[in-house]
């Protein structure tokens, strides 16, 4: 894998409550395969040898983070009590905390909190096909199943043609200060790759697959426990 001539740093909006998960704790802190949620996919940003620091961005009176153990992952980690009330807010707000730490035209890898399955190749896949491009861009899927659009009472009113439509996944790899001028132009986004392409730019698909997937329901917390376990038992 050839580097990036500027660095790489990741940062993980993890400031959401996932009500939909859990009424007891915010979803990034159930626990999974014997960890908290969010543990797994800091894990693996901070176990590649290319990305230099690891921000999470918390709420900012999360009191859930000093109940976990996060030793493991120093000196790579640094969490930021900062985050906002949407997703973009908490990047907003992760990019204006570590001005001081990233260059201009360093590279920024976010990544949902609730995409606890990513794998070291994803990062591999991501890195070498937008480490030089002079947009950036994101992991993705083709999407592969018949698409319906319902009206107003639940039926189908039409179908879509599924002809290059993507589902986007995350880590999205911009430029820092690209990212930071798109967040500002456009906020009301609910990814990275929106905000770039806001500005009237075309971020870069890189294919990527299912077991990256997004814990948003229960039942897909017991799919991402099957894929951490087949991993670590060499079967996927």
């Amino acid at each position: 894998m050839s580097r990036p001539h500027s660095r790489l740093f990741a940062l993980v909006p993890a400031a959401g409550s996932g009500a939909r998960m859990s009424p007891d704790k915010p979803k990034q802190y159930l626990p999974l395969a014997g960890q908290p949620l969010l543990f797994h996919s800091l894990a693996t940003l901070c176990a590649h040898p290319l990305i230099e620091r690891v921000f999470v961005v918390l709420s900012v009176d999360d009191a859930e983070w000093d109940r976990h153990d996060w030793r493991r992952l120093e000196p790579k980690l640094s969490p930021l009590f900062c985050g906002g009330a949407t997703r973009a807010d908490s990047v907003a707000h992760g990019l204006r905390a570590v001005a001081d730490d990233v260059a201009p035209n360093d590279w920024m890898l976010v990544h949902d909190a609730a995409r606890c399955c990513l794998a070291p190749w994803h990062l591999d896949r991501l890195i070498e096909e937008v480490g030089h491009d002079e947009v950036g861009g994101l992991l993705a899927m083709p999407v592969a199943d018949t698409l319906k659009r319902a009206d107003e009472r639940g039926r189908v009113a039409a179908t879509v043609s599924r002809e290059r439509l993507w589902q986007a996944q995350t880590p999205q790899m911009f430029r820092y200060v690209m990212l930071r001028r798109a967040l500002d132009h456009a906020r009301d986004v609910t990814d990275e790759a929106s905000a770039i392409e806001a500005l009237g730019l075309h971020p870069r698909l890189v294919a990527a697959d299912a077991s990256n997937l997004k814990v948003t329901f229960p039942l897909d917390l017991q799919l991402a426990e099957w894929i951490l376990r087949q991993r670590r038992e060499g079967r996927a």
